[in-house]
C-alpha cells in the first residue's frame, strides 16, 4: 500500500513538472496569504501536502474532506475529483524474533475537496484588520533567529554551504536582481546547514556524496523545499534560476527513479524549516493525523 501512495505522490509532481511547474516554487494558493489548511479544524497541511495543495487551480486555502462537507451542510458537487492528503500511522505488531510489540510507521493517505468544488459553505470572513508587512523585514528577522546559526560570510560570488568549517557564503547582496532572489537563495543554504552533526544530522551533508547521486539530489530538493517553506512563512515569493527545461528534465528523471524521494525530501524540508524558524512539533509527518484531516 505505501508503494502505491509514493507512486502517486510522485506522480503528481513529475505531472506538474512536465507542465512547466517545480510545485516548491510556489507555496500557498489562495488570496488570504495562508498556506492550505483544513476547513474545519483550522491547521495547516504540512511537508509534501501544502506542496501540492498549494498547486490547484483553486483560489481558496481551505479543504475538506467530503464527511466533513457533508457534516457542515455542504455538498461536494458532482464530477469533482479529490485531492490526496497523505500522513503517517503507526502500527502495533509483534517482533518475530522477541515476541515484543513495536510500532512500524505505514504511509496512507485519505481525500479532500477545495472550497471552490463544495456548494452550501461559505468561506470564513477574511481578517478586517489590515496588517502593514514587510516581507523582506521579515525575511531578515528568519536569518537572524535561525538557533546555532552557521556563519555567514559574503566572501566569493557564489552560494554554498562549506561543513568543514560550518560556513554559509553568499554572493554580496548588491549582486543579486532582487532582494527576494537574495533571501530565497540564503534560505536555501541554511536549510543545508540544518543537516550539521550539530543541528539535524542529515546523512545529504553528514556524508561525502558525489555530485548527481541520489543522496546529492535528495539533500538538494530537501533544500529547494526548505527554501519554498520559508519563503511562504517570510511572505516572499521564491525565487531562483528560472525555471528552464534542463532543470525541469533533471528533476523529472530523477523523481522517475526513486518513488520515495519526493515525501522524504519534504518531511525533511518540513523539519529543516521548523529548526530554522524554532518551531518544536511533537510528531514530524508528511501530513497530519487521521483524527485531524
Amino acid at each position: 500500500m505505501s508503494e502505491k501512495i509514493y507512486a502517486m505522490v510522485t506522480d503528481r509532481i513529475v505531472k506538474m513538472l512536465e507542465a512547466g511547474v517545480a510545485p516548491w516554487k510556489r507555496t500557498w494558493s489562495g488570496g488570504t496569504g495562508f498556506m492550505p489548511r483544513n476547513m474545519v479544524s483550522g491547521k495547516a497541511y504540512r511537508g509534501i501536502n501544502s506542496l501540492l495543495l498549494s498547486c490547484s487551480e483553486f483560489s481558496s486555502d481551505y479543504w475538506m474532506t467530503y464527511k466533513q462537507a457533508t457534516s457542515k451542510g455542504g455538498q461536494v458537487r458532482k464530477g469533482e475529483k479529490s485531492s490526496p492528503v497523505i500522513f503517517w500511522k503507526k502500527l502495533d505488531i509483534e517482533d518475530r524474533n522477541t515476541g515484543k510489540k513495536k510500532k512500524i510507521p505505514f504511509l496512507r493517505y485519505y481525500s479532500v475537496f477545495n472550497l471552490d468544488q463544495i456548494d452550501g459553505i461559505e468561506p470564513p470572513d477574511a481578517p478586517t484588520e489590515t496588517i502593514q508587512f514587510d516581507p523582506i523585514r521579515a525575511a531578515e528577522e528568519i536569518v537572524i533567529a535561525m538557533p546555532s546559526q552557521p556563519i555567514i560570510v559574503h566572501e566569493e560570488n557564489r552560494a554554498f554551504y562549506r561543513p568543514s568549517s560550518d560556513t554559509v557564503n553568499m554572493p554580496k547582496p548588491k549582486m543579486f536582481h532582487k532582494p527576494e532572489h537574495y533571501y530565497s537563495t540564503l534560505f536555501h543554504e541554511l536549510v543545508h546547514a540544518t543537516g550539521h552533526e550539530d543541528r539535524l544530522a542529515r546523512p545529504g551533508i553528514m556524508e561525502r556524496t558525489s555530485f548527481g547521486s541520489n543522496d546529492y539530489s535528495k539533500e538538494e530538493l530537501v533544500a529547494e523545499m526548505g527554501a519554498a517553506f520559508l519563503c511562504a512563512h517570510a511572505h516572499i515569493d521564491q525565487e531562483t534560476l528560472t525555471d528552464s527545461a534542463s532543470y525541469l528534465q533533471n528533476w523529472i528523471k530523477v523523481l522517475k527513479g526513486d518513488s520515495k524521494l519526493a515525501v522524504c525530501a519534504a518531511s525533511a524540508a518540513q523539519k529543516a524549516s521548523d529548526f530554522i524558524l524554532n518551531i518544536q512539533p511533537e510528531v514530524y509527518d508528511a501530513g497530519l493525523s487521521p483524527d485531524q484531516p
